[in-house]
């Protein structure tokens, strides 16, 4: 796993908002992030997990989050406003966004893929994810020390068959990475990096691979040191790198 220890107080005063909240890697870092000082943003779809997630954090005596539902699959652009804008009247800025929520969609050939699926995936997977970082910069470039993470995968690299929109829609993800990470270098305090989770112990894990031993992969929490290490002030000057979160640096 990637080397890094987190000290306690690693994000204290450091607002940080996760999409895909309610479940798996996104519930899990937004437990981390603010047993690390951090004041959370839950985003997500469903109310009732997202409560479940601001609940543990208070159980645990952690700083109260906020919580923001949202269906990236037919989100629009005033909704991104309305988030921009209550964050803004609530923190003033924005120190961390972790694009955490995807889509699977099917996996199947492109000659048998359906196109409303394809489309839904991509909706979620890159246009979503754009809308929002767009909606947000303000926010980040208020922040003294502000780090954006993309997340992608081990297909969004190399194709492979079968993976269509998933795929393709994290292909995306690395350019629009790339991309943010150059305009924001030299104009801003915000770095923008991407993580490939790799193989864990998730619901999406399970749907893409039905026959798979879960126990064989690693939990959302064995991979949280490279998403703690990007989203705290180590990190300062890191820009446009891709992290495998299960490699060692």
């Amino acid at each position: 796993m990637f080397d890094y220890t987190a000290p306690n107080n690693l994000l204290a005063k450091r607002v940080i908002l996760i999409t895909g909240a309610g479940d798996g890697i996104g519930r899990v870092a937004a437990i981390e992030c603010a047993r690390l000082g951090a004041t959370v943003v839950l985003l997500g779809r469903t109310l009732a997990k997202l409560e479940a997630v601001y609940d543990a954090i208070e159980a645990a005596g952690h700083g109260q989050p906020a919580i923001f539902p949202m269906d990236l699959r037919t989100s629009e652009d005033e909704d991104y406003l309305k988030l921009a804008q209550g964050i803004e009247s609530e923190f003033g800025r924005l120190d961390g966004l972790l694009h955490n929520a995807s889509l699977l969609g099917q996996r199947t050939p492109i000659s048998n893929y359906e196109s409303s699926t394809w489309r839904l995936v991509m909706q979620v997977n890159v246009t979503a994810a754009f809308m929002m970082t767009q909606a947000l910069l303000p926010l980040l470039e208020a922040s003294a020390d502000a780090s954006v993470i993309f997340t992608s995968s081990g297909v969004g690299t190399k194709g492979k068959a079968y993976w269509g929109a998933y795929s393709v829609s994290k292909f995306a993800t690395e350019g629009m990475a790339q991309i943010l990470a150059e305009e924001t270098e030299n104009t801003s305090n915000i770095r923008v990096n991407i993580i490939n989770p790799g193989a864990t112990r998730t619901s999406m894990r399970a749907q893409a691979y039905p026959g798979e031993d879960p126990s064989s992969n690693p939990t959302p929490k064995d991979i949280m040191p490279v998403y703690q290490f990007l989203l705290g002030p180590d990190s300062k000057g890191t820009t446009g790198q891709r992290f495998n979160a299960q490699q060692t640096r």
